[in-house]
Order: C-alpha cells, then sequence, then structure tokens
C-alpha cells in the first residue's frame, strides 16, 4: 500500500508506505491524511497549512481466500468477484474444489497452510474458514491470526467457536489475537438460506475492511 503525495504549487512528489511508519520525513498530518485515503481507497486532494497535496493511492486488489469448497463458498465466491474482490477457494479434497462447482473461480487444492504461505497474507487479505474439519481449518487460521489479515472468519456454531478458540489458546493465541476472529462469521441479520449467509459474511468484511477490524 502506497499513497504518492503530490504538492500541486510546486510538483514536489513523496512517495508514502503510511502503514509501515516509512514517511520519509513527512509530517505526521500528511501521513495521516495518506493513510486515511489508503484505508478509504480513494485518491483526494488534501488542503495542509501550505498548500493543497493530491494524494493518489496505489492499492492492492482485496484478496479473499475460503478454505473450503462448500455451499456457503458456493455463493460467496461470486459475490466477492461482483463487488471486485480477488478470491481464492483452497480445500484439500479436490472432490470438492472443482471448477464445475465453481466456475471462473480460482481454485487450489494445496492444504491451507501451503495455500496461504505460496499467496501471503497483508493487511488487504482476508481469510473465511468454513469447513468445520479442524485438520483442514486451525492451519489456515493459525496462518492468518499471524498475518496482517483485516479480517478472520470461521463458519460454525458458538459450540464450535469454543472449541475452537481452545485449540488456538492451546497453539500460543492469547486474548488480543483470538478477538480478531469473526466467529460465528458473518453479520447477525438473522441469515437462514445459504446465499443469506453468504451475504452476511461479505457485509461484515465489507464492513471492517472500510470500518475497521472493531466492526460488527
Amino acid at each position: 500500500m502506497a499513497v504518492l503525495a503530490t504538492h500541486l504549487g510546486t510538483g514536489e512528489a513523496q512517495l508514502l508506505h503510511p502503514f509501515d511508519g516509512d514517511g520519509e520525513g513527512a509530517a505526521p498530518a500528511l501521513c495521516d491524511a495518506a493513510r486515511a485515503a489508503a484505508r478509504d481507497d480513494q485518491s483526494r486532494v488534501w488542503n495542509s497549512p501550505e498548500g493543497a497535496v493530491f494524494l493518489r493511492v496505489y492499492n492492492p486488489p482485496v484478496q479473499v481466500v475460503l478454505v473450503g469448497a462448500v455451499h456457503v463458498a458456493q455463493a460467496l465466491a461470486p459475490m466477492i468477484g461482483l463487488v471486485g474482490y480477488d478470491v481464492l477457494v483452497v480445500d484439500p479434497r479436490s472432490a470438492f474444489a472443482t471448477e464445475a462447482r465453481f466456475p471462473g473461480v480460482s481454485l487450489s487444492t494445496e492444504w491451507p497452510d501451503e495455500a496461504l504461505a505460496r499467496v501471503g497474507l497483508g493487511r488487504r487479505s482476508a481469510v473465511v474458514t468454513m469447513t468445520h474439519d479442524p485438520k483442514i481449518d486451525d492451519p489456515a487460521l493459525e496462518a492468518a491470526l499471524r498475518s496482517e489479515s483485516f479480517y478472520i472468519g470461521a463458519l460454525g456454531s458458538k459450540k464450535t467457536q469454543a472449541a475452537r478458540r481452545d485449540r488456538l489458546a492451546a497453539r500460543g493465541f492469547d486474548e488480543t489475537a483470538l478477538a480478531r476472529l469473526h466467529g460465528p462469521v458473518g453479520l447477525s441479520i438473522g441469515a437462514v438460506s445459504t446465499a443469506e449467509i453468504a451475504v452476511s459474511i461479505l457485509s461484515e468484511l465489507v464492513a471492517c475492511l472500510r470500518k475497521g477490524s472493531s466492526s460488527r
């Protein structure tokens, strides 16, 4: 994530990496404005005390990894594409992760920890686990919790979530880390059908991207 700050009066330009502490001597107010523009995905003019500055945002695409080629993922994957995010469905069960079930969607039959290590996770990444199988979901959640992913969700009941948190705690994740986990995943909208559950997940994911990870 980078922002090119161009002072319109002088033409002087600075390339800022506002989330990496790289301001190259830029004023704190300029860094704050650059962070806000990057977070909003919107280039804009910022009026500084020294004059107008055009902030040109360069963000990588939002990357959403769905772990588990299940029915909810079948509904959710095309929705993610419609809002303009990249989507990858990961499931080592090759009978589930097929082109016939996910037409036009990027698929991986690697184990999730291997797939996530290969694609890399950053501030523009989201991970949602969906299989209810600890052998598949837990390694993905561990990788996500060790990353800067802006959204980490897990499908399952409150009882399932409690058991999952106990397992992750036993693996060394503290309460601060576990608080990043959205589970049960999705906004509480009374979703019943597969498609409604997918809508609730995507809505929560977008809210976290645009409003911060604490959004519920």
